[in-house]
């Protein structure tokens, strides 16, 4: 398979992981045979190569049971990120980052490295800090939606301050029967514990919103 990040973007994006501080683990999650596997895997592959701070661990959905089960995995391909000390921090990505979606890769990965700068205000970090109730976001994309990797990294960025909330990404052309079911006519479309939903790159408080109604 050809490279899917050309050599001046791949330049790109290794200068801005260069602001990386602490190591990540992606753990992906495969068959090797359903809709974008070979293109995620590849894709990580490409940029776990432009820095060393990123190590890839590809597992086998049918096989690594366990691990299937330590991160919840619920759709393939599908990977978590983990931080310097391996811990799940709630960031999940369903379907290839491509496109678009490069940029909530990017952020998720300078986020958890420690290499990007505090996100969110004092008066939004205590809301967060007062979510008790499991709480899951899932937010549907396109690749060639421009507004979406917002919508992603404000979901990811509320796991990454709580640990009873979960932010996934889900590319709505590779999972359509899911799309269908939750009936995804516009994107980006958050959906938060299969009850409360959101269309647009709302800002965080409209998520935290949503979630204080749980």
């Amino acid at each position: 398979m050809p490279q899917l990040l050309p050599v001046e973007v791949a330049e790109q994006i290794r200068d801005i992981l260069a602001g990386m501080r602490d190591p990540v683990t992606l753990v992906l999650f495969t068959d090797g045979a359903c809709e974008t596997c070979v293109e995620t895997e590849q894709l990580l592959k490409e940029m776990s190569a432009l820095n060393d701070k990123i190590r890839l661990v590809v597992k086998d959905s049918k096989q690594d049971l366990d691990d299937v089960r330590r991160y919840d995995i619920r759709r393939i391909p599908g990977f978590v990120v983990l931080d310097k000390d391996l811990r799940d921090r709630g960031v999940r990505f369903s379907g290839i980052p491509a496109g678009h979606e490069i940029n909530s890769f990017l952020a998720a990965l300078m986020e958890l490295s420690g290499g990007a700068p505090a996100a969110f205000a004092p008066d939004v970090l205590e809301r967060i800090g007062k979510v008790t109730k499991p709480v899951d976001i899932k937010v549907f994309v396109t690749l060639s939606c421009p507004h979406c990797p917002g919508a992603v990294q404000t979901a990811h960025l509320l796991a990454m301050n709580n640990a009873n909330i979960r932010g996934e990404m889900i590319e709505a052309q590779t999972f359509q029967d899911m799309s269908r079911v939750y009936k995804v006519s516009g994107v980006p479309k958050i959906v938060i514990n299969d009850k409360y939903e959101l269309l647009g790159d709302q800002p965080v408080e409209k998520f935290l919103d949503m979630i204080e109604k749980i």
